[in-house]
């Protein structure tokens, strides 16, 4: 089984990702589809006015903030457009998908964030009112069902709390723990650069092979959204996922070129 992420930044090409997992899906691979979609959820929260902020941890990880507003939007985005057209898209292409969120069958469980550790100024501040979770359980009863008859699972965030509450989890880690969860043999999260470069400015630099700490922060070629793609591969492999790529999601045939060896196979090295 593989699983893909296919990641939310604008420039990548779903309908190439979905082609892609259609052929893998026809050549009898079961496949989980999961999906991101902040580009469309920057477009969503602009139309409606509501303000986005990116908080940035200490290792250098940045999150979304999550008040009210921008989780509906969250909502709206992921299960009312992105999904939807993914589904649709998969459709066309003869391949019958199921688009859900976490909180369909209680699927993606999570523990509500008491608080968040952000640099603001070069100083640790603590964000209390911040609708985020940590991914603690996967049912994976929903999507076995789904896959057993032959169905393309396609899954979003956001997850459900302690309190059944819905709360923003990241897709990264949702596609992580889903691949560890459901036995996958290999992740492939497919985003908006060819995989980890060591150098952010030079498209040419990807490093084919990059060793994740064990613990810790994620590494010195780690930065933003990648550093969250890096601990979600380390989450991945230490749940016993054999495979993790990171791979560009703007190409054609993306994740048979990912497994082809374009992009980057994370491995879990020693703490750091």
């Amino acid at each position: 089984m593989i699983v893909v992420k296919c990641g939310g930044n604008s420039a990548v090409d779903a309908a190439g990702i979905c082609a892609d997992v259609a052929g893998l899906v026809h050549s009898g691979e079961p496949v989980v589809l999961v999906h991101g979609g902040s580009g469309e959820i920057a477009r969503l929260a602009g139309r409606l006015g509501v303000p986005q902020r990116t908080l940035v941890a200490p290792d250098n990880v940045s999150t979304r903030y999550t008040d009210p507003a921008t989780l509906e939007v969250v909502v709206l985005a992921l299960a009312g457009s992105v999904k939807p057209k993914l589904v649709a898209e998969l459709a066309r292409l003869g391949v019958p998908a199921v688009g859900l969120t976490g909180l369909d069958g209680g699927m993606l469980r999570a523990r509500r964030k008491g608080a968040v550790r952000s640099v603001v100024d070069g100083r640790t501040t603590l964000v209390r009112d911040n609708l985020s979770g940590r991914l603690g359980e996967v049912r994976t009863a929903l999507p076995n069902a789904l896959l057993e008859a032959g169905f393309v699972p396609v899954i979003s965030p956001p997850a459900i709390d302690e309190h059944d509450q819905p709360v923003n989890v990241d897709a990264d880690r949702v596609a992580a723990a889903l691949a560890a969860a459901l036995g996958a043999d290999r992740l492939v999260l497919l985003t908006g650069a060819p995989g980890v470069l060591a150098d952010r400015d030079d498209a040419t630099s990807v490093l084919p092979v990059y060793d994740v700490p064990a613990a810790g922060a994620p590494g010195r070629f780690a930065g933003g959204g990648m550093a969250l793609k890096l601990v979600a591969a380390r989450e991945a492999l230490a749940g016993g996922v054999k495979s993790v790529l990171i791979a560009d999601g703007r190409v054609s045939n993306p994740v048979s070129r990912a497994v082809d060896g374009h992009g980057t196979d994370v491995r879990l090295g020693e703490a750091s």
